[in-house]
């Protein structure tokens, strides 16, 4: 069954290599340094360039509908044959947000409160970005049903980092 793969950077190459990805999206800022796992080809790695903000902050990139159509195209692209791993620096925010989007994209008859509720049933820290969620709610014609998901779920539990989960496409 195709699944999300969920990860922080620091777990990021084992965690490839126990889920044999071969995909991977990236959600860091471009002066962060990513080095691609052994596996992940690398004309199927979607580097997204953005900080983990939900507000503009001088200096910094907030995430943008340009990187939300990105995500939405690159995992519709997914060929599903092996785990599609996606990563930020601590898998709580930008990656879970960007699973959840994913599952939505990929499932547009799902319930976006049930896919929230799986998202909060694998990953008990998971956090995800609140402006990415605007923003693909609006693009994906969600009419605020994953906001108020999102949102329903609440923070997650405090962590330093996020431990790594896998969320199928099908539940």
């Amino acid at each position: 069954m195709p699944h999300l793969v969920v990860c922080s950077l620091s777990r990021l190459a084992e965690t490839a290599r126990a889920q044999n990805a071969e995909e991977m999206i990236t959600l860091l800022s471009s002066q962060d340094d990513v080095e691609l796992p052994s596996g992940i080809r690398r004309d199927r790695h979607l580097f997204l360039d953005m900080n983990d903000i939900s507000i503009a902050v001088e200096g910094l990139r907030a995430p943008e509908e340009q990187h939300i159509e990105r995500l939405i195209d690159f995992a519709q692209d997914w060929d599903r044959s092996a785990p599609l791993l996606i990563h930020c620096w601590m898998g709580i925010s930008r990656s879970t947000a960007a699973a959840y989007i994913i599952a939505s994209a990929l499932n547009p008859g799902a319930e976006e409160m049930g896919l929230a509720l799986e998202l909060r049933r694998r990953s008990r820290s998971a956090t995800p970005n609140a402006r990415m969620i605007r923003l693909a709610d609006g693009l994906l014609a969600r009419k605020g049903r994953m906001i108020a998901a999102i949102d329903h779920i609440g923070r997650g539990a405090d962590a330093y980092e996020g431990t790594p989960f896998v969320l199928p496409l099908e539940h």
